[in-house]
């Protein structure tokens, strides 16, 4: 087997469902010794969130945690307890980063702040990911992924692709596939790689601090600046164009078989856009003519292109808006990304044999590495699966104690 980019780095994670967990997977891919700490009896919230093969729930077989710890070992520990506690410190001595997603409070609670930590180990990089960040007025508030993905902002954005929709007539959405606890996850997995280099080049360790409200405004980079440095002409158009529910043609639309996503905002792609419509005369009234104009009634604009398509398939309106600089995507069904030819060629899926879920294949990585190369090495861990091995050769617990440590709950 080729080396691993990150072999000799050790990560513990406290962490559950989504953000945490993902960071540290990544970190896992490159090559890291990652221990998981999961609640003794339960495990991870995601064990029992699907899919799951046959759509029959087992705590291990979800799709979603052995997707998010495959290439990790596994420990059940109640870290509340004060065995427990004296068993996480020793763990925390043995680590170079540490991956916790609990409040600050509950970790002053457990003297198991970054002050408390680096006093024990000095070259520890502790990533904390939370709804809000260890600051600030919302510090210890609780948030479901929902909430963070909308104090975020980027979900007006989910609104606004689709300029038939005027968002104060919609329930709250969040976005596809966990995608702000992702985004926090890699903001977290990103800053302990950059801690790792600076330790390595002579520094110490780091606390880092992830708020997940700013990795999802951090999403928006360009509405961002922008926003701050337009100037007034600019800021009056925008809010005249947002009052009348616009902003740009095209958005999420439908067509004849499916869906297609387009933002045609600049004159050359509205031009690409027209003549794959065949120049109709409606395309020539003096509101649709300059890029301003179009703005401010980009609803109507894409209504008409709207009725236009329904009338084409996807692969028409892709391929005839490609050639045409249009810029415009097929909305694909996973099946079409699972059985892609580009995807295939990359080997971008894997098999991975688990020995409870069984063979399935799961995404790798969006890099490839030609030295260090990912890989499978291990399958996500059976709830406690390494109990025995880290805490009998690493912790130099005897098996008499795991017995007394089970009995009293504390594994």
């Amino acid at each position: 087997m080729a080396g691993k980019a990150l072999e000799g780095i050790r990560v513990l994670e406290l962490a559950h469902v989504v953000a945490g967990p993902y960071c540290a997977k990544l970190l896992s891919d490159l090559g890291s010794d990652t221990i998981k700490i999961e609640a003794p009896g339960t495990g991870d919230e995601t064990r029992t969130s699907g899919p799951f093969p046959g759509d029959i729930p087992h705590p291990e077989k979800s799709g979603l945690f052995l997707y998010l710890n495959t290439n990790k070992r596994g420990i059940t520990l109640n870290v509340q307890s004060k065995t427990g506690r004296d068993l996480f410190l020793k763990l925390v001595g043995w680590a170079d980063i540490l991956i916790e997603d609990r409040s600050p409070g509950e970790m002053e609670e457990m003297a198991l702040t970054y002050e408390d930590l680096k006093a024990l180990n000095p070259d520890l990089i502790m990533v904390s990911i939370t709804p809000f960040g260890q600051t600030g007025p919302y510090r210890n508030y609780k948030a479901y992924p929902l909430n963070s993905f909308h104090a975020g902002g980027e979900s007006m954005n989910m609104y606004y692709m689709n300029q038939m929709v005027n968002p104060s007539d919609r329930a709250p959405l969040n976005g596809p596939g966990f995608m702000g606890e992702c985004d926090a996850g890699l903001s977290g997995a990103t800053g302990a790689m950059a801690a790792l280099y600076s330790r390595g080049a002579g520094g110490r360790g780091q606390h880092i601090d992830i708020s997940k409200q700013e990795s999802s405004i951090a999403i928006d980079r360009l509405q961002n600046v922008l926003y701050h440095n337009q100037d007034k002409e600019e800021t009056q158009l925008l809010v005249q164009a947002s009052i009348q529910g616009a902003g740009m043609v095209g958005g999420l639309l439908s067509c004849k078989d499916g869906y297609v996503v387009l933002a045609a905002m600049q004159d050359n792609q509205w031009a690409g856009l027209v003549d794959l419509m065949g120049n109709p005369d409606w395309t020539k009234e003096e509101r649709f003519v300059s890029e301003e104009s179009r703005a401010i009634h980009a609803r109507e604009a894409t209504a008409k292109v709207q009725e236009w398509m329904m009338d084409h398939t996807m692969e028409e309106i892709f391929r005839g808006g490609q050639q045409r600089g249009v810029p415009v995507g097929a909305v694909t069904k996973p099946e079409d990304l699972v059985h892609s030819p580009q995807m295939r060629h990359r080997g971008f899926f894997a098999e991975i044999d688990h020995p409870v879920a069984g063979r399935f294949e799961y995404p790798t990585a969006a890099y490839k590495l030609s030295e260090t190369p990912w890989a499978a090495w291990r399958p996500a861990p059976l709830l406690g699966q390494h109990n025995e091995e880290i805490f009998t050769g690493l912790l130099n617990c005897t098996k008499e104690d795991l017995v007394a440590l089970r009995r009293l709950g504390v594994i």
